[in-house]
């Protein structure tokens, strides 16, 4: 059987090149063998992972274009003989390995059998960097300790005052009773809050985010959390809201368009100074002269954000220089955002604080669909 620059049957034998195979987009690293041991493709995911050219690779027997080591210091091919050891194995679990210089990578392989115990006719092999695993790993790890920080702090108070309450009922007024019941309450909403979090993350993570579209009145929606924080007792000259008009029609998810306000709003009161100033504004295409969508940006007069930190704004676990919070916030804000086609920047304000300023473009009901 000969194998040609496509990597498939029937070109002239003996002609290995770096485009022998078509997955380069894989994110994996993928290695073919034929039914001689010699490989017949070798992915860019591959070259990089083990830091081999293709064009050396191809052509090359396996054990010598991917000479692995389990952690023992044993050459794998020689130990697990795919060509020649039990006929009616058809895969190798994904192990750790060992490259040339020690670096360790995730192997897996499978033997492909024109019949169930007959001959191998391909070893196809899996390359998978350990660094990337790791990071995920890391990830998940530090979205796990902290949700067991942030829900014991609440769960705590609401078991310490519900057994409170049922031990001493009758030992306490009626006022003490309603401020500890409120102070349960509130707790619960806290734990909510997180539930609702880490369901946003799940499903950001996933690309699992649904976006209801129906027509959003953005300046309005701004409009309304400015009252709520008036009403919870900042003062109105707080806020400045500037609205440019014209708006287009704009087609969003109204609840998750209030989550974004809601927490860029929030970031600027709790962690800001000075006036909020919230600037909504219709974006022009630049090609066709028309309203291509709407912005709105949000900006105080605290001391911003370092340059430093810029990059990790949208990042998990980020968090300013008041602690508090999950960090989860503006992870989820940046996600919603694109999930509706959107885009969203951090930046100086002119006042020298933080701004925050996301793009929604204009979405008709045939959108929809």
């Amino acid at each position: 059987m000969s194998v040609g620059t496509s990597g498939v049957p029937g070109a002239r034998a003996g002609e290995y090149t770096a485009h022998a195979c078509d997955p380069d987009d894989l994110p994996d690293g993928l290695v073919v063998a034929d039914e001689h041991g010699r490989v017949i493709c070798f992915n860019a995911a591959a070259e990089r992972i083990a830091a081999v050219p293709a064009a050396e690779a191809l052509g090359q027997p396996l054990e010598k274009a991917l000479p692995l080591e389990d952690l023992e210091g044993r050459r794998w091919w020689q130990l697990t003989d795919p060509y020649g050891g039990l006929a009616i194995r058809v895969r190798q679990p994904e192990r750790n390995l060992l490259l040339p210089g020690g670096r360790e990578v995730l192997v897996s392989a499978r033997y492909v059998r024109t019949e169930p115990t007959g001959p191998v006719r391909r070893v196809v092999v899996s390359l998978r960097d350990t660094e990337a695993r790791r990071r995920t790993e890391r990830s998940h790890a530090e979205l796990i300790a902290t949700v067991a920080h942030e829900l014991r702090s609440p769960l705590t108070s609401v078991k310490g005052f519900t057994a409170t309450l049922l031990a001493k009922w009758e030992r306490f007024t009626d006022d003490q009773k309603r401020l500890m019941l409120e102070t349960v309450d509130a707790d619960a909403d806290r734990v909510t809050r997180l539930i609702a979090e880490l369901l946003d993350i799940s499903r950001i993570d996933s690309g699992r985010l649904e976006v209801r579209r129906q027509p959003v009145d953005i300046a309005a929606a701004v409009g309304r959390h400015i009252q709520a924080y008036v009403a919870a007792g900042q003062p109105a000259d707080r806020f400045l809201l500037r609205t440019e008009q014209p708006l287009p029609d704009l087609w969003a998810d109204p609840d998750k368009i209030d989550q974004v306000l809601s927490n860029l709003l929030e970031n600027a009161v709790r962690h800001g100074e000075g006036r909020v100033t919230i600037d909504v504004m219709p974006t022009t295409s630049p090609r066709e002269g028309e309203d291509a969508g709407t912005s709105v940006t949000v900006s105080d007069e605290g001391p911003g954000i370092p340059e430093e930190s810029m990059n990790r704004v949208f990042t998990r676990f980020w968090r300013g220089s008041k602690r508090g919070g999950t960090g989860l916030g503006l992870y989820i804000v940046k996600g919603i955002v694109e999930a509706h086609g959107g885009t969203i920047t951090v930046g100086r304000a002119p006042g020298g604080g933080a701004e925050f300023r996301f793009t929604l473009p204009v979405a008709a009901p045939a959108y929809l669909a």
